[in-house]
């Protein structure tokens, strides 16, 4: 291969080849330094991450191209889930350095792990094959175990990487069997091979609709879909707050972008086959969302079945099988990013003489102590909620429209009857921030990262209707690049 063609193969990937020469050198930098490395070594990775993310916005208007043999592919929505990811992951890297100034022993691993995880992310949303595919979500994979079970000392930490460990293991080798079924019964791995092959097919081997239901479980593993959601509110709870709110925006937003291309693309012509399955966790993950977080103490608990139900919604736009259902889902991760890593960082500034406090009660009274960070949190779940004017009410608009235009009335009605249902424990924190009397006030000290992070995403969230056709024009021309 001449330098030429090298060129036009790795052009496609700067991103992630900048990000992996990173990492890697990173690494080294640590290691000789220690970690009084630690500050400087997440400044410089939150750089790192802004960069892949300028070179990624290059590609939004790309025209599809695929590379190294057809393993990888970039098109606008891919693209545009990438930038999403780094987004996402930037935000939670800069409340980390918020963190690490107030840590006695700050490690300078942590934001090795969280570069290494966004490289198996991007891998996995550019993903064109299911070996390419199977790769990716384990190179995420590896990396969020350990950052599951970072705080050595805590034995919650310690527990939640295990059993994140455990059924993820689990989860990926029904991922990779089912995906050797697939090939068992096609000879190929390839997702245009595939799509073209089944789109020619007059009858499916039962084989390849039990390797699709086998992926489906991978993915809703990873994505913490019902019923294979019950490693998420032990992980939330147990694992460092920092990982948490990583863990609830950055690998759902890549998880559900490789839910759509993988059911789109290769089995698009499958719809019959899997739409109803879609169906199902949908719903299930809306109604147990709802109604599990009613009888929740703990903000990270409860925050965790949010997010399994936010999973359902983002589901639901899928399940449409339309180009309106792709955009929902677009518009939803988009908007759902801010709200999570927002409420996570007011979750990370809860603190009481120097130590972390998780439970709901320890906001009572949040408004007289702490105004700006109450009026955040607030905004917040007024937009989890899905209340007009704030951000979440549009992303449940777009999935529930499209769903009717679908035709899919009862799942849409359950999407809507759940929102009602789960807007009663997110009215509860407000009420409690406003209402109840502080049993004991919060620590003051609030650093300017948080501030940063909190004051971003409470504004867009909170004034996202006085300008949404940026964020829906991004997501059409993305949704246009799948196929219908």
């Amino acid at each position: 291969m001449d330098v030429m063609t090298l060129q036009q193969t790795l052009q496609p990937l700067h991103a992630e080849l900048f990000i992996c020469l990173s990492a890697l050198l990173l690494l080294l930098a640590g290691v000789f330094r220690g970690d009084k490395s630690a500050l400087d070594v997440t400044g410089l990775s939150t750089i790192v991450l802004v960069l892949a993310g300028y070179m990624t916005y290059q590609n939004l208007d790309v025209t599809p191209v695929a590379t190294l043999g057809g393993m990888l592919l970039v098109n606008p929505f891919t693209a545009f889930m990438k930038l999403l990811v780094l987004g996402a992951s930037t935000l939670v890297l800069v409340l980390v350095i918020g963190e690490m100034k107030t840590d006695k022993q700050p490690r300078f691993e942590f934001p090795i792990l969280v570069l290494l995880s966004v490289l198996g992310m991007l891998l996995m949303i550019s993903a064109n094959n299911l070996i390419a595919l199977y790769r990716g979500i384990e190179l995420m994979s590896l990396a969020l175990y350990v950052l599951a079970a970072f705080n050595r000392e805590n034995l919650r930490s310690s527990e939640a990487g295990l059993k994140y460990f455990v059924l993820g293991a689990i989860a990926s080798g029904m991922l990779l069997y089912g995906a050797s079924l697939i090939y068992g019964f096609t000879g190929t791995t390839d997702f245009s091979l595939l799509a073209a092959l089944f789109g020619k097919a007059d009858m499916i081997p039962v084989g390849v609709t039990i390797g699709l239901v086998m992926i489906i479980i991978g993915l809703c593993f990873k994505v913490s879909a019902v019923p294979f959601h019950m490693w998420t509110p032990d992980v939330y709870e147990g694992a460092p707050t920092p990982v948490t709110a990583f863990f609830a925006a950055a690998p759902k937003i890549a998880g559900m972008a490789l839910f759509v291309r993988v059911l789109l693309e290769p089995f698009g012509h499958l719809g019959a086959q899997w739409q109803q399955v879609i169906i199902f966790v949908s719903v299930a993950s809306m109604l147990l969302g709802a109604f599990a977080a009613l009888r929740q103490t703990s903000i990270k608990r409860l925050l965790a079945y949010s997010s399994i139900g936010h999973v359902g919604y983002a589901l639901l736009g899928l399940a449409a099988m339309n180009a309106e259902g792709v955009q929902g889902i677009i518009i939803y991760l988009a908007l759902y990013l801010l709200m999570s890593i927002g409420a996570f960082g007011v979750v990370l500034l809860m603190r009481r003489r120097g130590k972390p406090v998780e439970e709901i009660v320890d906001l009572s009274g949040l408004s007289r102590t702490h105004p700006k960070l109450a009026l955040a949190m607030a905004i917040f779940m007024f937009s989890m909620a899905g209340i007009p004017p704030m951000a979440g009410f549009f992303g449940k608009f777009y999935v529930v429209t499209a769903a009717v235009q679908a035709h899919l009335y009862v799942p849409a009605v359950i999407g809507l009857l759940a929102s009602v249902v789960s807007a009663y424990y997110y009215l509860r924190i407000v009420k409690l921030m406003y209402l109840d009397e502080a049993t004991a006030p919060l620590d003051k000290e609030i650093g300017m990262e948080a501030t940063l992070v909190l004051t971003l995403a409470s504004v867009v969230t909170g004034l996202f209707f006085l300008y949404p056709t940026f964020l829906i024009t991004m997501a059409d021309a993305a949704a246009a690049a799948l196929p219908f």
